[in-house]
């Protein structure tokens, strides 16, 4: 068996480990419970992974560590764009 085929299996269940935690902060609106700087060091880590990833050319660490910190940054996006929306809604209660 090819061990590159056993790289791109666990890649490939981790990445889709984050995915629920998009789906639901973009359909609640809600990441409160998800930690700013957990986000930006795992962010930070799967960049480095990623540059890692092309440097030993090793496609499944490349593709599916893309895919990780595509799905972070969202999910770091939203964080940033939800508290936003939320301090403007208190903002206008008062």
């Amino acid at each position: 068996m090819d061990i590159e085929i056993i790289g791109f299996v666990g890649s490939a269940i981790i990445a889709s480990a984050l995915v629920p935690q998009v789906i639901k902060s973009w359909i609640t609106k809600s990441t409160e419970d998800i930690s700013l700087l957990w986000n930006s060091l795992l962010l930070t880590g799967l960049i480095l992974f990623v540059i890692y990833g092309f440097g030993i050319n090793s496609r499944p660490i490349m593709i599916f560590t893309t895919i990780e910190a595509s799905l972070t940054l969202s999910l770091l996006i939203l964080k940033l764009t939800h508290k936003n929306d939320k301090e403007n809604r208190i903002r206008k209660e008062w």
